[in-house]
């Protein structure tokens, strides 16, 4: 790890133009050991007070540096927006909960191994060196999204619950602004290394979620192991039945794409249908449409399916049928 300087926000204004912000550090700390990022200055941002989770009339707000094991634990998360809970609940550790916070989360780069990897070419990490993953070790990779410039995926938990919920997220700065959690994370394109519409100066403040549906809340995470392991795919579903009919349908995916991925198609496809082991092959074959595996990683396509299928019939009631 290179040398650094470190200090000590009481303030906005305290935040240095070129600085590195620092909260958890869970991921920083990483990227920092690796010499994937190697900043001159950290701004420690603990002290600004983003600590709060408070009801609105109109939903939740969270502070930026609430964190996930206090969001997770929080009783209005675990009985109005138990997607959240549960994501957060499978991703790390106890203890990298304890530490990890919102925003910090939100912002964790990708676990490619040729982005850590200094000595491999990287456009993420060093725009037009190339990227290595393309013909490599493609296992944890994206299906998409994807461009000829990276096939990295968003590493998190967190998002994808937070993409199903329709969560905004609200920044500070030069031009104080509330974005939709769905605009927050950009797809790769030509430009990998800008992975959000923050610019330079920007803080995110806090998250905040509407009003909660009342319904059935999964977050389904298939890994190589029980825990501490990173989403091969995952799927957080927010599903509401009237009358034998699905009434409201939110499903977002991990583990296959550079940012949370949501497919509003699939949902319109379900709203108003009577839950079938048909209808839902037909959302899967939807959703899968435009995927695109990579030798390595083709399989997450059938086990997207399987899981997508898998996580329908239980929020629906139907019983899965051999």
């Amino acid at each position: 790890m290179k040398e650094f300087v470190y200090s000590r926000a009481s303030g906005l204004s305290d935040l240095t133009a070129g600085a590195t912000i620092i909260a958890g550090g869970t991921n920083l700390l990483d990227l920092m050991k690796h010499e994937v990022m190697t900043p001159e200055h950290l701004i420690d941002i603990n002290g600004l007070g983003y600590d709060q989770i408070e009801e609105q009339a109109d939903g939740l707000r969270i502070g930026s540096l609430v964190r996930n094991s206090d969001l997770a634990a929080h009783p209005l998360v675990r009985n109005r927006y138990p997607v959240l809970s549960r994501a957060l609940l499978a991703g790390a550790s106890g203890q990298l909960r304890n530490m990890a916070t919102t925003g910090g989360n939100m912002l964790q780069r990708t676990r490619c191994p040729y982005f850590y990897d200094t000595r491999m070419d990287c456009n993420k990490r060093e725009p037009g060196s190339g990227c290595a993953a393309i013909g490599g070790i493609t296992r944890n990779h994206a299906i998409f999204g994807t461009s000829d410039q990276c096939i990295a995926t968003h590493p998190g938990d967190m998002a994808i619950a937070l993409r199903a919920l329709d969560a905004m997220v609200e920044i500070d700065g030069k031009r104080p602004r509330t974005v939709p959690f769905a605009d927050f994370h950009l797809l790769p394109g030509d430009t990998p290394h800008i992975e959000t519409v923050l610019e330079p100066g920007d803080i995110i403040t806090a998250v905040t979620l509407p009003a909660p549906v009342v319904g059935e809340h999964r977050y389904r995470k298939v890994r190589d192991r029980a825990s501490y392991a990173f989403a091969l795919v995952s799927v957080a579903a927010i599903i509401a039945m009237d009358q034998g009919r699905i009434s409201h349908a939110a499903l977002a995916f991990g583990g296959v794409s550079h940012k949370p991925w949501r497919d509003p198609a699939v949902e319109d496809m379900l709203l108003g249908q009577t839950p079938s082991a048909d209808l839902f092959a037909k959302a899967a074959d939807l959703l899968l449409e435009d995927a695109k595996g990579h030798e390595g990683n083709e399989f997450k396509i059938p086990m997207l399916r399987r899981t997508l299928m898998a996580v329908l019939h239980d929020t629906t009631g139907m019983e899965l049928t051999a």
